[in-house]
């Protein structure tokens, strides 16, 4: 049975989540403030964390950054009724994985949650190979395995979300990939069309390989969206 954590201070939404996923068969537990929430997430094994922002105490972004600082594998799922990009940027800046705006489908909770336990399941998984998984471009070296990431020897520091923006470019270098793609295939979600979050994210991981340095492999396609590439390939 998967262990959730469900942090809401709304009775009403508590009482609605919490007898449809224990009809679904999962075991919730419940807390109803920050300082509850970060305590209970350090001290029992949970599968999935369902983290509003607006809380007492502690706030959710500042509950997800203190249980990142100790477990990684834990899917936290942001839900919230503050939608705008900035806040979207801001929960994925505070690494959690996913991000559900208030009022919500439970269908599409439900959907949000298998999606992370796939994610998360896939993760452990890949942390047991005993094998290293490298790839390159330029001189942009990413180990899969350690999660290290250098352009020219120097190691860069990302968050998860600029991680993986970064694999899904490496991986396939040259290919031209549209913002709704790079919405669906790093975030696994479908976020409104007018959203800028990929952009941001873009302009985050473009401060990070090419700052510094003559080559940029980070390009935009006008109109069609971005691609990894070395810039004397640039589309014209």
């Amino acid at each position: 049975m998967k262990k959730v954590l469900l942090v809401e201070d709304e009775v009403s939404v508590v009482s609605f989540i919490r007898k449809g996923l224990s009809e679904e068969g999962y075991e919730v537990s419940v807390a109803l403030d920050g300082n509850s929430a970060l305590q209970m997430a350090r001290s029992s094994n949970f599968d999935i964390i369902i983290l509003d922002i607006m809380l007492p105490g502690l706030n959710g972004l500042q509950v997800c950054r203190s249980v990142r600082e100790t477990n990684k594998k834990v899917g936290i799922l942001i839900l919230t009724a503050l939608g705008t990009t900035e806040n979207v940027v801001a929960g994925f800046e505070s690494e959690a994985d996913d991000y559900l705006t208030k009022p919500f489908k439970f269908v599409e909770l439900l959907a949000r949650m298998r999606s992370l336990l796939r994610r998360t399941e896939g993760t452990i998984q890949t942390e047991q190979r005993i094998h290293e998984e490298t790839y390159s471009f330029a001189d942009v070296v990413v180990n899969d395995y350690t999660k290290v990431v250098t352009r020219a020897g120097k190691q860069i520091s990302l968050t998860s979300t600029e991680y993986k923006l970064l694999m899904l470019l490496i991986r396939n270098p040259r290919r031209v990939f549209s913002r709704m793609e790079i919405l669906e295939q790093v975030w696994s979600v479908n976020f409104d069309l007018s959203t800028n979050v990929v952009d941001v994210y873009i302009n985050y991981l473009r401060k990070k390989i090419d700052k510094d340095h003559d080559l940029k492999l980070i390009h935009t396609v006008i109109g069609m969206g971005y691609v990894l590439k070395e810039e004397d390939e640039k589309a014209k």
